[in-house]
């Protein structure tokens, strides 16, 4: 039987879930010191407009870094809205909303700009597509952003599959997060110069 995204999505999240307790903080740690020495490249980090996601429980917890970035440049945050989301600014406290995710409160502001995206993923592709958790808002939101942001895809546990099992909207990033692999989109690095 040939591996089909929903398959692979359903392998991975076991993966994710079955992962032990007692060493998330360790690997929360570990993601949260490569993600800072990543953005700690950028030049002009006080200017930067940078979209987080808020974690549930078992994905790689953001907020250590949301703490250590919000007085240095503008955090954004999901806030779902129909079969996607808006950006909204980071502000506590946040709220528990729909499938369990914290949320910072509604904004009148539309923000169609943002120049990194920090990307919860469950699995890539042999094209470092993402897969998701199958309801396609990351990609409906990329879809309405005028330019394609930095992306960097945040694991808990590794998720990669040689085949090339995502559909042609899925997004890709320019660089993948987890505890013990970090992976640079070379095909983006291209298009990017």
């Amino acid at each position: 039987m040939p591996l089909t995204k929903a398959i692979f999505r359903r392998n991975c999240l076991e993966k994710i879930k079955s992962s032990p307790i007692h060493n998330r903080f360790y690997k929360n740690a570990k993601i949260d010191a490569k993600l800072l020495k990543e953005l700690g490249r950028f030049k002009n980090l006080k200017n930067l407009k940078i979209l987080f996601y808020t974690s549930l429980p078992f994905e790689a917890n953001t907020a250590k870094s949301i703490e250590k970035l919000r007085k240095k440049c503008d955090i954004f945050v999901p806030f779902m809205e129909g079969e996607s989301f808006k950006m909204v600014p980071f502000r506590l406290p946040l709220k528990k909303k729909k499938f369990g995710i914290y949320e910072a409160g509604k904004s009148l502001r539309d923000i169609k700009k943002v120049d990194i995206a920090i990307v919860p993923v469950v699995g890539v592709d042999g094209n470092l597509q993402r897969v998701g958790f199958g309801k396609g808002m990351y990609d409906r939101f990329f879809e309405k952003l005028k330019k394609r942001p930095y992306t960097i895809f945040i694991q808990s546990e590794f998720c990669y599959t040689k085949e090339l099992i995502c559909d042609e909207y899925d997004i890709t990033c320019d660089l993948i997060i987890t505890p013990n692999i970090t992976v640079q989109n070379k095909n983006m690095a291209l298009k990017r110069k």
